[in-house]
């Protein structure tokens, strides 16, 4: 089947051959939006499409962006970043080349100098969860971080506002009505863990708390995890023991009702729970569903696209811009109960509906 030309374009819109290159090629000019409108119905209903590689001499651009990423289009967990960043790319033209490198140092390296062997007009280098990064060697300044800040200056970057986020979910507890009030932390030590338990100790002290390091447990980002720290929580005794728990991420509090629910515990009625992430198939699907505060993936990844394409102001070029994690609230807070329940170790019966946990990313 032969394919479409230009002048087929034409003759079907009943303007120039000039018109047709000047509208599907996005050049500012005086052709009305009416018959710029004409020329694309045309264009779709002749199956024309424009060269892209005639049209990227013309205009010394590809139309293409390439994402590099460590895990993110393996994981379900920040695919919501990639959602974010392809459609923002799709709204403005753009195809998107995606490399997922597994954090392999020697796959980056190639992807790095493929993409640039492939002109493309912008580059986002993105991470699955927050923390600091080393640039890799042959990544342009003027390439987007996303979900990661730079160990020195130069990037624009973005991501979520963990500190503000920790604040928000302690303050969640304190307007329950709660004064003991722990933090389950990640022994990983990234920096979102340093910024949430910040934010845990604002709230705090904003509400007249003193801060007890008792209740500040850390242990591995897994139910797992969440669990053996809530039993250290649960074994205190009754009135050092806290009503409240705030934990790093959703997987350690599910841990967290696994723990309750094997002591007789009702969540919230004895303890309530704030979890991290909103993690997909974790917080909504507890019982009861876990209040939590969002990490904003979607809006993240468009926001990277968005300056990466120039069409967003980008503020300072080495700025880091930090997007707010709203709290997500469920069933998991209540008031604090006038005495917390006495430990019961008993295991839940084969009528009881455990909590849910997702696998470690």
């Amino acid at each position: 089947m032969a394919r479409a030309r230009i002048s087929d374009v034409a003759a079907a819109a009943g303007v120039s051959v000039t018109t047709v290159s000047l509208v599907m090629n996005d050049v500012e000019s005086r052709i009305s939006d009416e018959t710029r409108q004409r020329v694309r119905e045309a264009a779709r209903a002749v199956g024309y499409a424009p060269n892209s590689v005639a049209r990227g001499l013309r205009t010394q651009r590809t139309r293409t962006v390439g994402l590099i990423s460590d895990q993110i289009a393996t994981t379900p967990f920040a695919g919501r970043m990639l959602a974010g960043a392809q459609d923002a790319a799709r709204d403005n033209g753009y195809l998107v080349y995606l490399i997922d490198t597994g954090g392999d140092a020697e796959i980056e390296r190639e992807a790095i100098d493929a993409l640039t062997a492939q002109q493309v007009d912008a580059m986002i280098y993105a991470c699955m969860w927050h923390r600091i990064v080393d640039v890799p060697q042959g990544v342009s300044a003027k390439t987007v971080l996303l979900d990661c800040r730079p160990v020195k200056g130069g990037y624009r970057s973005v991501v979520p506002d963990d500190r503000a986020g920790g604040t928000a979910a302690v303050r969640e507890l304190v307007a329950a009505g709660h004064r003991r009030i722990a933090y389950i932390d990640t022994d990983d030590g990234p920096i979102a863990s340093r910024l949430r338990h910040e934010g845990y100790l604002e709230a705090l002290a904003e509400a007249g708390i003193p801060a007890d390091p008792a209740l500040h447990i850390t242990g591995d980002t897994s139910a797992h995890g969440g669990r053996a720290a809530a039993e250290v929580l649960l074994d205190l005794p009754d009135d050092e023991r806290p009503t409240g728990i705030f934990c790093f991420n959703d997987r350690m509090a599910a841990g967290v009702y696994i723990a309750a629910h094997r002591r007789g515990l009702d969540i919230p009625r004895d303890l309530s729970v704030v979890g991290y992430d909103d993690q997909q198939l974790i917080a909504a699907e507890q019982d009861p569903p876990l209040t939590t505060v969002a990490l904003p993936h979607y809006a993240m990844g468009r926001w990277a696209m968005e300056v990466a394409l120039g069409v967003r102001a980008e503020g300072d070029e080495d700025a880091t811009h930090l997007m707010e994690c709203p709290v997500i609230r469920r069933d998991s807070v209540g008031p604090p109960p006038a005495q917390v329940a006495k430990p019961n170790r008993r295991r839940a019966s084969h009528t009881e509906r455990p909590p849910l946990a997702a696998p470690d990313r």
